[in-house]
């Protein structure tokens, strides 16, 4: 069964106020101006509510402020709204937090995970009005295929599992999760693991959002080991062109790698950023006068600031995605090219330096202090 047989989808969007939940918030929304969106986050450090900012214009949209382990939380969102779709973005995602804390990993990305699939399975199966139409929908990462020498083959939705980092290895535990709920239990799932994504909202302690704040500031651009680390690149809102495919498409029990078939090294990003960097300050004066620190405004080369660093632990040389399957069974297929999304990208953050500089600096979470009372 697809959630095409269900009438009137009502999400509920978990992680919604993150980098990849917020913009699929966004891209529903604009795609489905009447529905129902519950916009669940908890605001952790990489959880903004001004990615949400004008999606209050929509009158099927509403936040709320909970963990994913607040299980009675969970329970009153579903309910409230009679929910019957779940897309599941909440995750602690950093690898590099995840090998210095993976406490929080196991918590948030399986704990939560199974919290989630409980409250569902109670709601959804269990109830007195017996089964009723839904749909669980799990997102998930490339990374918990493990790593790829150049020449194997991408991965496929049938490749065994070989996470190497605790971030991979928890969402690896949460993916057979979902897996175990819709085999065991008869809970409708579908899960997608993805490449990695790039755009607006985009945190800035990842790679792409970090190397062009850098830039900006004139301060050096780290690349780990020798920088041939090979990635697979996805524009965010390609995935979640994506995403929607398989809600209202997708095969239950499927799961669906979703890849910009886009590999790329990250030196040769970074690079690619520089010169588009360079390009964007020779072309549009008003970018020295805004950025006055920014290397271009500076007369340097934005590539002169690339500096090697040591390689983290157990950094995974390649990851790549066969993305044919969801392209062949649900017609998808990404419409972005990389130069397009690198240049896209680095214009909204050039137009948007409140955005970052609010998360950087800190104040963005003194505002939301006083909003919610977080720490």
């Amino acid at each position: 069964m697809s959630t095409s047989s269900i009438a009137e989808k009502r999400l509920l969007v978990t992680g919604a106020a993150g980098f990849i939940g917020s913009n699929f918030c966004h891209h529903w929304l604009e795609t489905h101006p009447q529905g129902t969106l519950i916009a669940y986050d908890a605001l952790t450090y990489a959880g903004n509510l001004h990615n949400l900012e004008g999606l209050g214009k929509y009158p099927g949209f509403h936040f709320v402020h909970g963990d994913i382990n607040d299980a009675r939380l969970v329970e009153n969102s579903l309910r409230s709204h009679a929910i019957n779709v779940i897309v599941h973005f909440a995750a602690e995602s950093h690898v590099d937090r995840s090998i210095h804390d993976p406490d929080a990993f196991i918590q948030t990305n399986i704990v939560g995970t199974h919290t989630l699939l409980k409250v569902a399975k109670a709601l959804w199966l269990d109830g007195p009005e017996g089964p009723i139409p839904h749909r669980f929908h799990h997102i998930s990462t490339d990374e918990v295929y493990g790593t790829l020498a150049p020449r194997d083959p991408p991965f496929r939705e049938d490749t065994p599992y070989a996470p190497n980092s605790p971030y991979a290895a928890s969402k690896a535990g949460s993916d057979h999760l979902v897996r175990a709920y819709q085999h065991t239990y008869g809970l409708n799932t579908t899960t997608s693991n993805c490449s990695n994504n790039y755009g607006p909202f985009h945190f800035p302690e990842k790679l792409i959002p970090l190397i062009i704040v850098n830039i900006l500031h004139n301060k050096a651009l780290p690349i780990y080991g020798d920088g041939q680390q090979i990635r697979d690149w996805l524009y965010v809102e390609d995935h979640c062109r994506g995403i929607a495919a398989i809600l209202e498409r997708g095969q239950e029990g499927e799961s669906y790698n979703i890849g910009g078939c886009n590999e790329w090294a990250n030196l040769d990003i970074v690079q690619l950023i520089c010169r588009s960097m360079d390009d964007l300050f020779a072309g549009q004066p008003r970018w020295a006068i805004q950025y006055p620190q920014a290397a271009p405004a500076l007369g340097r080369k934005s590539a002169e600031l690339i500096e090697y660093v040591r390689d983290r632990p157990g950094h995974d040389r390649r990851y790549a995605i066969d993305a044919r399957k969801i392209t062949r069974e649900l017609g998808f297929a990404p419409a972005v090219d990389f130069p397009t999304g690198i240049q896209d990208t680095i214009l909204w953050y050039l137009e948007h330096p409140q955005w970052w500089q609010q998360v950087m600096d800190g104040s963005y979470r003194n505002w939301l202090d006083q909003q919610y009372g977080t720490e």
